[in-house]
């Protein structure tokens, strides 16, 4: 079987980077990718998607280094389901994406200058720490 998600967007805002109490680092980030297609009439239309993107230790280090608002990224990972109860206690469900690598493909403007990064692959996220919802 086969869980696998690969992304090319952009980023809609800076990681939020936290560092748990047991000293892992995790990083959330959200990522846009656009679809374009004409209508039954023959215009063209664009359809948005954004995709929730976490990573955790050495990517998440990454991320807060070298992500930022704008920028084209590759990502790679597989798709998560989570759920969480809110401050009211009401539950919730999250689909994210956990990332295992990315790369920047592009910087947002000419003053960003365009990181290289190497493949960092990372053991898989933890779960059942009462850590595990830093956001």
């Amino acid at each position: 079987m086969v869980n696998r998600v690969i992304l090319i967007g952009n980023l809609g805002k800076d990681p939020e980077v936290k560092r748990l109490e047991n000293g892992a680092v995790v990083a959330k980030f959200s990522v846009a990718t656009s679809e374009n297609y004409k209508d039954k009439i023959g215009e063209w239309n664009t359809n948005t998607e954004w995709h929730d993107i976490v990573c955790w230790r050495n990517l998440a280090e990454r991320a807060e280094q070298s992500l930022k608002k704008g920028v084209q990224v590759y990502v790679e990972g597989k798709l998560t389901h989570r759920t969480w109860q809110d401050q009211d206690g009401k539950n919730r469900r999250t689909t994210e994406i956990v990332s295992n690598y990315f790369r920047v493909v592009s910087g947002r403007s000419s003053e960003q200058p365009r990181v290289q990064t190497e493949p960092v692959q990372t053991e898989p996220e933890m779960q059942g720490t009462k850590d595990d919802l830093p956001f």
